[in-house]
C-alpha cells in the first residue's frame, strides 16, 4: 500500500520482492507431506512451464506489474501527480524488475521491462506536467557557454607546459 506519509524506511529488499514474484507465479515450492490421516500431500500447486530465461522474466515482471497496481490503488487521483506519493510504488516497481532481471542474469534495462515502466507512465501519470518546465537558454548565452571553455582549454595547456618547462622542482 502506498501510505500518504513516509512512514519507517520506505524500502523493501530486492531478495523480498523476488520472493514475492516468485512464490506467486508458482516457480518456488517445496513439497511437503500432510500430516493428516498420515497420507502423503500429493496435490502440490502445478509448476509452471517456461521454456527460456525471457519467458520465466516475463511471468516475473508480469508479478511486479500487479504488485505495482496493487500499490497504486491506494492513490487517489489528486495524489497521482505528488512525488512523494507515487515515488515509493514506483521505486519497487523498477526494483523488482531489475531484481528479477539480475536474479535470472537476463539484461537489463531490457524492453519488457521498458514496457511496463511506459505503461505505467500511460496508465498512471499522463495527466501529469511538470510544474516549472524547463526551456533552451537563449542563444547569446548558450553560445557563451560553449565557447568559453573550448577558448580557455589552449590555454591552460599552454600554462601548463610552459611552468613544466621551467626546471624548477616544484614544492
Amino acid at each position: 500500500m502506498a501510505p500518504c506519509a513516509p512512514t519507517g524506511s520506505g524500502r523493501l529488499s530486492r531478495g523480498l520482492l523476488l520472493l514475492w514474484a516468485l512464490l506467486g507465479r508458482g516457480l518456488c515450492h517445496t513439497a511437503s507431506k500432510a500430516e493428516g490421516f498420515g497420507q502423503e500431500a500429493r496435490t502440490s500447486p502445478p509448476m509452471a512451464k517456461y521454456n527460456s530465461t525471457e519467458e520465466v522474466y516475463g511471468a516475473l515482471a508480469e508479478r511486479c506489474w500487479e504488485f505495482f497496481v496493487h500499490l497504486m490503488r491506494n492513490v487517489t487521483a489528486p495524489q497521482l501527480c505528488d512525488w512523494k506519493v507515487i515515488s515509493r510504488p514506483y521505486s519497487l516497481l523498477q526494483e523488482c524488475l531489475e531484481g528479477s532481471a539480475e536474479h535470472l542474469n537476463y539484461s537489463y534495462p531490457n524492453a519488457l521491462a521498458e514496457r511496463f515502466i511506459f505503461q505505467s507512465h500511460h496508465r498512471y501519470f499522463h495527466n501529469c506536467s511538470v510544474g516549472d518546465q524547463v526551456f533552451d537558454p537563449p542563444e547569446d548565452v548558450l553560445l557563451a557557454m560553449v565557447f568559453a571553455p573550448i577558448c580557455l582549454i589552449p590555454f591552460l595547456v599552454t600554462v601548463v607546459i610552459w611552468r613544466s618547462k621551467d626546471g624548477k622542482a616544484q614544492p
